[in-house]
């Protein structure tokens, strides 16, 4: 159960399309469908940087199943939210999203709309979910399922943060434009939810072609030592101290 302990546009239908892997990119995906059923990367944009305060405004998911030795995505869904009547939102996050208060009027679902949406993802088995700052996106969707009663929706879930991966992989600066940019990535990080996820799933696939040991980083995330942990910790997961340009991975460390 991903309980807490307190510290410090427009829809698009589910879709049906494979994807294309070559036998040697589908390492990643075959050592971790033998433990998971499906493969969920999302992400979020919201109002601002506390999940307790702030709200999701567009969440997007993209969910992969196996289909034989092939992968399709058996769900995909990009959908804005309407806020609370009370919230605004601030110039900068219209500035880097484009998303504006008259969007999410015309276009946006209900929570309870947008709820009901993703939890039909997650139906159907085991599954694992892929984030880039993974601690930032389940901490505001952990808090926007409990506001509906749905916080069950992410017991025992298992979690791969791509940013801690990436941090091991790639010196500083670790932001996902500079992550695209490594890995001479095709997706662009362009501050939507939907385009961050497809380059997140982009990402994760070179970074398990590069080098097989994603299934260390399941549940383990790592955190700037200067700053601690940002928002509320997940109990099913470890957390390390993270330090720039380490010799050691991060599971090779010694938790502390």
């Amino acid at each position: 159960m991903v309980n807490m302990r307190r510290r410090g546009a427009g829809k698009r239908p589910y879709a049906k399309a494979a994807v294309e892997f070559q036998r040697k990119e589908n390492r990643m995906q075959n050592n971790l469908f033998r433990k998971f059923d499906g493969i969920i990367v999302i992400d979020t944009e919201t109002t601002g940087l506390d999940s307790k305060k702030d709200e999701i405004i567009e969440l997007a998911a993209i969910k992969l199943v196996r289909n034989g030795s092939d992968y399709i995505t058996a769900g995909e869904i990009d959908i804005f939210i309407k806020p609370s009547p009370e919230k605004k939102l601030p110039p900068r996050i219209v500035e880097l999203t484009g998303i504006t208060d008259h969007i999410l009027k015309e276009d946006g679902l209900s929570k309870a709309e947008a709820c009901e949406k993703f939890s039909e993802l997650l139906s159907g088995g085991k599954n694992l979910i892929i984030a880039y700052n993974a601690q930032f996106d389940m901490c505001f969707l952990y808090y926007f399922l409990c506001n509906q009663n749905k916080q069950e929706l992410l017991n025992d879930i298992k979690i791969i943060d791509a940013l801690t991966v990436y941090k091991d992989r790639r010196e500083y600066p670790h932001k996902l434009s500079d992550a695209v940019e490594a890995y001479s990535l095709s997706t662009q990080n362009t501050h939507r939810a939907i385009d961050d996820a497809k380059a997140t799933l982009e990402l994760i696939n070179a970074m398990g072609r590069e080098n097989a040991d994603l299934e260390r980083y399941i549940n383990l995330f790592g955190y700037n030592p200067k700053y601690g942990v940002s928002g509320p910790r997940i109990s099913s997961v470890t957390y390390v101290a993270q330090h720039y340009n380490e010799p050691l991975k991060l599971y090779e460390k010694t938790v502390t």
